[in-house]
């Protein structure tokens, strides 16, 4: 049987709620210091890439992941080894989840040799084939059906592993996304597809642009179950994540996440966000920060000190520092670089 679809009203100002807290399995107090130390490296990061794009160090677009670490570290931490991981553009955050290295990742924001794409790639375009992670797309909601290929390639090889597939809300409305859940339940491909649900898209509140904002019903028609997920906290995420991995590592066939999250920064840096106010954001930051959960949690439940939490900061701080400096001091491509890994 199917599991069982929750869901959450909308909000009048065409936001979506949270779903209310439920009783998810605790964190022993490693894992809480090991999804702070990850999420606050994504936080690090792409606080330090939006300066650098200040400074017109990293050229091109440039979406920061800021407010949504918990959704990927979440389910990375449900993922077993071998698994596939591919997303759209709002992607830093995703790569340093599946363990690139800080350095490469900062490289090919600035277009050197060290990049993970050696420069040519770019934010939107970067790949581990160690790590498995298949980008990084700039086409909207374009990584869905390359998603399922991975998932048929799994399925295909007997491999047990699992395709997870990333998208936003705004890229849900996409053609694409329907042809390939479709394809993914007739033929029992095992993927998850997360919807990062940030409310917004590239600026407009999903009330406003979806007849269904409940993104975990989209699959109904394609009989493919999904849940509704408070993305904001990172013991939620991963429950759900292994929950839906278990479903689709049975041979069952695709589920859907819906991830309520919520981007602190505009759509790009480019982008004002004046369709909301500093208020709302504001107020998400200082009641659901998916970071200070856990750091509440460290020094409340787990008696943690203040000290070790400090030492972690900095440490991540290190690492980030280290790694702007070497990309902004690596040599630039080769012009011969334009001819190399090119299908003919």
């Amino acid at each position: 049987m199917a599991p069982a679809l929750k869901t959450a009203r909308p909000e009048a100002n065409g936001s979506v709620p949270a779903p209310a807290k439920s009783n998810v399995p605790p964190f022993t107090k490693e894992e809480d210091f090991s999804a702070y130390s990850e999420m606050l490296m994504i936080r690090r990061f792409e606080e330090k890439a939006g300066q650098m794009y200040g400074m017109g160090l990293i050229g091109g677009f440039c979406h920061l992941y800021i407010g949504q670490e918990a959704v990927v570290v979440g389910m990375q931490m449900a993922q077993k080894q071998g698994d596939k991981v591919i997303t759209g553009y709002r992607d830093h955050g995703h790569m340093l989840a599946c363990g690139m290295e800080a350095k490469g990742v900062m490289a090919e924001l600035t277009g050197r040799r060290g990049g993970y794409s050696h420069g040519k790639g770019g934010s939107m375009h970067m790949f581990s084939k160690e790590k498995h992670f298949y980008g990084g797309h700039g086409i909207v909601g374009g990584q869905v059906p390359l998603g399922a290929g991975l998932a048929f390639a799994n399925q295909y090889r007997g491999d047990g592993t699992v395709a997870v597939s990333y998208f936003g809300d705004g890229a849900a409305n996409q053609g694409q996304v329907y042809e390939s859940f479709n394809m993914a339940q007739l033929w029992k491909l095992p993927i998850v597809f997360v919807i990062e649900n940030n409310r917004y898209a590239m600026g407009t509140s999903v009330t406003r642009s979806s007849a269904q904002p409940d993104f975990s019903r989209r699959g109904l028609s394609f009989n493919i179950p999904g849940e509704q997920v408070d993305g904001m906290d990172v013991r939620a995420v991963r429950a759900a994540g292994a929950k839906a991995l278990e479903w689709c590592r049975g041979g069952n066939g695709p589920m859907i996440l819906e991830m309520q999250t919520y981007r602190y920064r505009g759509h790009s840096m480019s982008d004002p966000a004046k369709y909301r106010s500093r208020d709302e954001v504001q107020k998400m930051r200082d009641e659901q920060d998916p970071i200070e959960q856990v750091r509440n949690r460290l020094l409340n439940e787990h008696k943690a000190k203040e000290d070790d939490l400090k030492a972690i900061d900095a440490k991540v701080r290190s690492v980030v520092t280290e790694a702007a400096e070497f990309a902004q001091h690596d040599p630039e491509p080769d012009p011969s670089e334009l001819w190399t890994d090119i299908l003919l």
